[in-house]
């Protein structure tokens, strides 16, 4: 694995606070605890650690152990134990450092986009539900039978970018109940926190916030702006009405301006209608923020809309930007594709209750599963040997597959030694005489 990343990983985990009392048994350290969670997540198998296990008894070594570091691999319920006490932001910091040097190695610069920016979209998801299980950080729901759903809930902001097939996932913040607060929590107050808390750290790269219409109101705008941010987000007319009122009375006097550009789609032509206005207020009252709106309607060859969306903006609008404007708006959806239906529907199983604990286990379980997508994601392009065996594979499922298999029933010496045989095995580069 990339030296430097398994390092930043490794660091961190050696790092962990040991919440046990003197004189408890410590056989197992902490650290063995977060990488054997994190191999799990890592290698997409939930079994993988009873096969290292029976790997060991076999052949007196193990993959967690060669690959991954751990010294000696606790049982889940051991790993369950020694992990709940600790809080997920503890994890945050190397989710960091993983994509600040994919920032300073440049590889986020085909991410670049509208003004000059990256474009980190944000959107909340669960990553746990039941009417069963819960624990102190839990949010509580009363559905319409009455019983109560008890959730974790976490905004996930990701770099996005039009054209780009994967996302960059940054340091998380879950909902959860809030000390001293009345109020439950939810996905806008989660969102303002890791603005306060991320927000400068970003700031000097340009980011461009992306959002639904719940983002699109003007204390959050106010939020983004304030941390020296720009934000894109959608904005319905059913909320925003007086902005529509403006754009209505600004459209009959004919200074909403108009672009159009047709594309033929494979199959017929569409046409696309942008329109666009600056300066119109956020909401009806006397400090209303002013924002920058467009709009984007696809008409299909017998002009029916078949899209329609619209956006406000911090960023100025004109005829030579208003279209890359609509298309970063669009990206948004690549949370939901990229990034959300990734760790749920495809290996990481981002929803499967693994361990839920009495404390933090469950967002901190979750904050590891993040950090192992992020990693693969970083080693595509800082590790020439994984990106090459990724790319010989016919697809995303087939690498997964060979790689488990691979790790369940032989023992590797390190990662190099894994990565050069799934190499010669691809026939990828010749042996060396």
């Amino acid at each position: 694995m990339d030296l430097e990343i398994i390092n930043q990983i490794r660091t961190t985990f050696e790092n962990l606070p040991d919440h046990r009392k003197p004189g408890n048994n410590r056989k197992y350290a902490v650290e063995d605890a977060a990488l054997s969670a994190f191999s799990v997540f890592f290698t997409q198998s939930p079994s993988f650690l009873d096969y290292q296990q029976r790997m060991q008894k076999l052949h007196n070594r193990n993959n967690a152990q060669s690959i991954f570091g751990v010294h000696q691999i606790p049982s889940t319920s051991q790993i369950g134990n020694l992990l709940d006490p600790i809080a997920p932001e503890t994890l945050y910091p190397v989710l960091a450092e993983v994509g600040d040097q994919l920032y300073t190695q440049g590889c986020l610069k085909p991410f670049m986009s509208v003004g000059g920016t990256l474009l980190v979209a944000m959107d909340g998801t669960d990553s746990f539900s039941s009417e069963k299980i819960s624990c102190p950080c839990c949010t509580q729901q009363t559905l319409k039978n009455g019983q109560t759903l008890y959730r974790h809930t976490v905004v996930t902001p990701v770099i996005v970018a039009p054209g780009q097939s994967c996302v960059v996932p940054l340091p998380p913040e879950f909902v959860r109940v809030q000390d001293g607060v009345d109020k439950q929590d939810c996905e806008l107050a989660a969102a303002k926190r890791w603005l306060t808390t991320w927000g400068a750290h970003y700031a000097p790269r340009g980011i461009t916030v992306l959002g639904d219409d719940l983002y699109c109101h003007q204390p959050f705008c106010e939020a983004v702006r304030a941390q020296h941010l720009d934000f894109l987000f959608v904005c319905k007319p059913d909320s925003h009405a007086l902005l529509y009122e403006w754009l209505d009375d600004f459209t009959r006097t004919g200074e909403v301006q108009t672009l159009e550009k047709s594309r033929w789609n494979g199959k017929q032509r569409l046409t696309e209608r942008y329109r666009y206005l600056n300066q119109v207020p956020l909401r009806n009252s006397d400090d209303a923020l002013m924002v920058n709106w467009c709009e984007m309607t696809i008409l299909n060859a017998k002009q029916e809309v078949v899209y329609r969306n619209a956006w406000a903006t911090s960023h100025t609008l004109d005829e030579h930007n208003v279209i890359d404007m609509v298309a970063a708006g669009r990206a948004r959806w690549k949370i939901e594709n990229e990034n959300n239906n990734v760790l749920k529907n495809h290996g990481y199983h981002f929803e499967h209750n693994f361990a839920h604990g009495k404390q933090h286990l469950s967002n901190f379980l979750a904050t590891l599963n993040l950090l192992a997508f992020l990693a693969h994601t970083a080693l595509e392009w800082l590790d020439e040997a994984y990106r090459a065996v990724r790319h010989a594979a016919p697809s995303r499922r087939t690498f997964f597959e060979q790689f488990r298999t691979l790790l369940q029933f032989m023992p590797f010496d390190n990662w190099q030694h894994l990565m050069r045989f799934m190499l010669y095995g691809e026939n990828l580069i010749p042996r060396k005489t």
